[in-house]
């Protein structure tokens, strides 16, 4: 199986299955000297975890990340990190009536295609299970860009037909973790519980919108033409499980705008010593696939869990038809435990393009 690692200068390299003994990764071309804040990477690992909303699976694994190499006296050596987090709650038999199903919308009929061997535990590799070395690698990601300015503040801006009714620019980023939905709005918070009540009562799942924002981006990061800035981050989104659609800055809304509109006039902020700023950000903080120094900001589209707690039919590896009885533990929406995973391949990405930077100076 190829495709699994990603960067080219600073490469993350996962492996392991939902329901093996461990999941794991390799980073590799992180630089050497970096401090390693391991409660960092356990808090951002604890935000991903299942177990601990009501409409999310109540599988529970403590995700505790055993580093083996790249790592001394608390800082990186420059050498590869390698990682393993332990699967300790994980029931295979849960799986065993769906051995031969292909449940709808799942990876289970293109994996059979595809290699003609797979692992029916709980969709194997093609689990969700795979985002928590995301988390590890993107952590790390993160530690290092925190030295060079660069944040990242993802959260909940939809979820089924509740949307939050503010742009970035008038979010209070504090208030993203004390939601349980991780939406930055109490009145939005209080509706989107509301309808994961019904979503839960019906046996039914949701989907939804994670927006991330990055800020503290220099202007220049982005490789014309193929390895555009905004081309990487949404090969990135569209990794992630049940994603469905990627837009940056004025995304899709672009279309009905008139050019006299959105267009990015410049100017020079006076405020901060004629720094070459634009009056409005419809480009997202990217041009021609290069950063500008405004805030990155974009929008990933999540569909509804593909597991429902309602009798489905589909066929076998025979072709034979067959109705699918409900069970095992899954989520009801994914949509908030994103939010780590989104800031997270974020994160691989700006580092990538930061150190490709440093490469070609």
């Amino acid at each position: 199986m190829a495709g699994n690692t990603f960067g080219t200068f600073f490469k993350l390299t996962s492996f392991g299955e939902s329901h093996g003994s461990a999941i794991g990764g390799v980073i590799d071309g992180c630089p050497s000297g970096l401090m390693i804040d391991i409660d960092f990477i356990f808090a951002e690992l604890r935000r991903r975890k299942t177990g601990i909303q009501d409409f999310a699976s109540s599988r529970k694994e403590d995700d505790a990340v055993e580093f083996l190499s790249g790592i001394y006296n608390g800082r990186t050596t420059g050498t590869p990190i390698g990682f393993i987090i332990r699967n300790k709650d994980h029931r295979p038999e849960d799986y065993d009536q769906l051995k031969e199903i292909f449940r709808p919308s799942h990876g289970d009929f293109t994996y059979e295609k595809k290699y003609k061997n797979r692992d029916h535990r709980g969709g194997g590799r093609s689990s969700a299970r795979e985002t928590a070395v995301r988390v590890v690698g993107g952590a790390i990601a993160k530690l290092f860009l925190k030295e060079a300015g660069i944040q990242f503040m993802a959260y909940v801006s939809a979820i089924g037909p509740v949307s939050l009714e503010k742009t970035y620019g008038q979010i209070d980023f504090e208030k993203i973790e004390q939601s349980i939905v991780r939406c930055p709005d109490e009145d939005t918070t209080k509706k989107i519980e509301e309808y994961l009540d019904e979503i839960v009562k019906a046996g039914d799942t949701a989907g939804g919108q994670v927006t991330c924002v990055i800020t503290g981006t220099p202007a220049g990061l982005g490789e014309p033409v193929f390895d555009k800035l905004q081309a990487d981050l949404a090969k990135a989104m569209m990794s992630i499980n049940a994603t469905k659609g990627f837009e940056y800055g004025s995304g899709f809304e672009s279309m009905r705008m008139r050019g006299s509109d959105h267009n990015d006039p410049f100017f020079s902020d006076q405020e901060h010593f004629g720094k070459i700023r634009t009056k409005t950000n419809w480009s997202g903080g990217i041009q021609a696939g290069i950063s500008n120094g405004e805030d990155i900001y974009f929008n990933v589209a999540f569909k509804p869990v593909s597991t429902i707690m309602m009798d489905q039919r589909s066929v076998d590896s025979a072709g034979k038809e067959v109705l699918i009885k409900p069970g095992g533990r899954h989520d009801v929406c994914i949509v908030p435990r994103a939010v780590p995973i989104v800031e997270a391949m974020a994160a691989l990405v700006m580092i990538d393009h930061l150190l490709r930077d440093k490469a070609n100076k």
